[in-house]
Formats: structure tokens, sequence, C-alpha cells
């Protein structure tokens, strides 16, 4: 059978999954680990990031293809024969602001594919479940998606109050045995429930140091996303569609990608009773707001008389706020928050230090490939002035370090000049005209 025949089938087979569970919303589904033979493994292979840091036994997956065939179908004997042990995790840290560091967890490869597997099964299971408000980590969803979605809902239900929410550490305290609870009433398949048992209790490595963690599922595994995603489903979203927005007097709205999410009230009284049990909904499950940054915020549009919006908050990335048009109209417009910002001047600063030897040409490709990713991200609708400040940045730290290199290679502000007349670094643009 060929790739793509194999791929076919596979598609089939999980789109029969999909809508079993969309005629039948209440079933718990106890038979789909057996789907998982040699040829699906080969399709989470296909599926898994080639390019993602190799766990600890340090086998990349280019180096897995190799000998892909034999290497799955000894994976699969291991499945099925009860062997196959979830190997520790490696953790790394990612530096954020104010000197705090992000743990992510890079698992080996052949434990990557196994959990692409499940993942794919979860996936054809809850994706028929989870609510279109839901859109971090989810296939036809995207943050630009959510934005445009913010301000809509904003504008077409008259919101006036934001609950901007914040979970403190929600991937270092989810609940192991309040997960597993929850994925058996959709999923109460053993195997299923075993492997995701083995990759949450699987040990940690942080260097020399083997440790196993009691909570949480870290971030970069490859199930972590869909088990972030059930989780919240059941915690959060069902909870406000079920129980919370019946008993609102106004309209209202919830927003999440990942566990980053926004509430909006029409009315000051529901803003401030969904505050309130809020975190007694989610301390029931391990969870908890963390309290300078979870507020309250004045959000509705300003009289015609007034010459500046009341309150602002920050999510995915910007700053929304009220500001006037060109026409003077009232809209809502975002900008990059300031702590994204200052943290992406910092990199691009470090960045150019660090690399101030290399050739100006390979300099100015990768400076390239940076400010490009920049603008893809944030180039939307009144966004210019913070993205063209970063442009200036880069610009002042490509020519400062460029002046600090070694006394034969120095180049001075004069030459910097005609080199990026040669290499003009790109301009900001806006490429999301929509949202």
């Amino acid at each position: 059978m060929g790739d793509t025949q194999r791929s076919q089938t596979i598609s089939t087979e999980l789109q029969q999954i999909a809508e079993l569970a969309v005629r039948n919303p209440g079933k718990v589904f106890t038979s789909l680990m057996y789907r998982v033979d040699e040829d699906f493994l080969k399709e989470a292979y296909r599926q898994v990031n080639k390019t993602a840091l190799p766990g600890l036994d340090g086998m990349t997956a280019q180096e897995y293809a190799v000998n892909l065939d034999e290497n799955l179908h000894n994976l699969y004997e291991k499945m099925r024969n009860g062997q196959y042990v979830a190997p520790p995790v490696k953790r790394i840290w990612l530096d954020e602001e104010k000197g705090k560091r992000r743990p992510i967890g890079i698992p080996e490869i052949e434990d990557k594919i196994v959990q692409r597997a499940v993942a794919m099964l979860l996936e054809a299971v809850y994706e028929q479940d989870f609510y279109d408000f839901s859109h971090g980590y989810r296939k036809g969803h995207s943050p630009h998606q959510a934005l445009r979605e913010l301000r809509e809902q904003c504008l077409r239900l008259n919101i006036n109050w934001i609950v901007d929410a914040d979970v403190s550490g929600f991937f270092n305290n989810l609940d192991h045995g309040k997960m597993r609870e929850i994925i058996k009433q959709r999923v109460n398949d053993g195997g299923v429930i075993r492997y995701i048992g083995k990759w949450l209790n699987a040990g940690v490595v942080d260097g020399e140091t083997l440790s196993y963690p009691e909570k949480g599922t870290l971030q970069g595994g490859v199930i972590s996303p869909i088990l972030a995603n059930i989780y919240l489903h059941h915690v959060l979203d069902e909870w406000f569609v079920k129980e919370v927005q019946p008993r609102l007097k106004g309209r209202s709205f919830l927003l999440r990608f990942a566990d980053d999410f926004i509430i909006g009230c029409e009315l000051e009284s529901d803003a401030r009773r969904v505050m309130a049990v809020l975190s007694k909904r989610l301390g029931r499950f391990g969870l908890s707001l963390h309290p300078e940054k979870t507020r309250l915020v004045e959000f509705g549009k300003p009289p015609n008389h007034q010459k500046k919006g009341k309150g602002t908050f920050d999510f995915l990335g910007f700053t929304h706020y009220w500001a006037k048009s060109r026409r003077g109209d009232w809209v809502i417009k975002r900008k990059t928050a300031r702590k994204r910002l200052r943290r992406a001047m910092k990199k691009a600063w470090h960045w150019c230090r660090q690399n101030r030897h290399e050739p100006p040409n390979e300099q100015y490709r990768k400076l390239c490939l940076k400010l490009i990713g920049h603008y893809r991200y944030y180039g939307v609708r009144s966004n210019y002035r913070a993205m063209e400040k970063l442009y200036w940045h880069v610009v002042a730290a490509w020519r400062y370090w460029l002046s600090r290199r070694s006394q034969k290679g120095r180049i001075t502000m004069e030459k910097f000049e005609v080199i990026h007349l040669i290499y003009p670094l790109p301009r900001p643009r806006i490429i999301h005209t929509n949202i």
C-alpha cells in the first residue's frame, strides 16, 4: 500500500470515528486503541514535526527514518506485547520576561510517534465536542481567527466589561487523576488511558536530575495540546455555556486559546458574578487564577464626546483598546503588547551581539527572516507604529554591533549606510486587513 493510499485509509477511519461522535454526543468510546497498527504509526510519524529537537536518546526524525519500516515494526511489537515504556522527557528552559523561565519538554522520537497516534484518536472524538470559540492547537483555527472573533463579539454583543483572566501555571498544575476521570467520560478505552498515564507519570530529566512530577504535563509533548483542550473544555467551556451563561441577565461570550481566555459581558453585574465563581470553579480542578494578572476591565464603547477609551487588556500578544478612526468613529484597535515588543527588541539586540562576526550578507538574510516572521503575526491594522519601532531598533542594533567587531572587521557608520543600501531590511507592512 502506497503512502498516499495509506493516509487516505487512516483518514477515512478517523472520519468514521468523528461521525460516530457527532451522531452520539453521549457515547463513551471503549475500543479505539486497536486501530493503531504499523500503518497508523507510519501516518503518525508523517505528522510529527521533523525539525524538533531530539529527546534524551539524541535520535532525530531523519535518523529514525533511515530504517523507518523496521523501526516502526519493532515499535508496534513493543506496543502489542505490552513492553512499551514511556521514556523520561528532556526538559529545557526558555527565557521570559523579568528573569522568568518556562519549562519545555522534549520526548524521544518513538514517544512522539506514539503520542501523535493517540492524539489522532482523541482528536477524532473530541473535535466534535469542542466549541468553536476554542481556537488553540486545533486544525482550522488560528490566533488571528480568535482576534477577529474577539472584536466582532465585543461589537455585536455590546460588550462593556472584560474578565481578563490568567491561569497560574496551567501546564504545571494539571491534575493527573482528574485528567483521567474527565477523559473516561468520553473515551474509556483501557489502552488509551494506560498510555496517557504512562506519559503523565514519565520522568523528567533536567540537567542531570531525574524527577517524577505528581501533577502537570510539560509543554512540548505531542499529547499535551489535546490533553489541555480536553481538560479546559470540561472545566471551563462546558461549564460556561451550560451553567454560567443561562444565569446571566445580559449577553456574554467566552473566547479561549489554549489556557489563555477572555470573558466578555454586557452588564457589570454579570461580569462581577463571573469573577466571583470563576476561581471557585478552577479551584475544584486544581487550578487557580493569578491574583495580580486577573482583573475586571471596563471596555464599553466610549461616548462620542470622550477623547480616549477607558480600559485596555492584553490577549494573544496584543493590547486591545478603543480609539477613533480617521473618520472620527470609535473602533477597537490592537497594538503589540508592551512586554511582547520589549521581548522582541531584547532578542534582536542579543542576536546581533552574538552574531556580529558573521558575514553581513548572512546576518542580513537571518534578520530578514526574523522581521518577516514578526510582521506575519503582528501585521494587523492599527499596529504599524509598533512594528516600525521594532524595525528601527533592529537597524540600530545591527549597526551598533557591526561597529563593535574586531578592529580588522569593524564596520563604520559610513560603511553601514552603504551595506544597508545594498541589503535593506524589510519594512513593516499590514498583512491581516480583515481582523
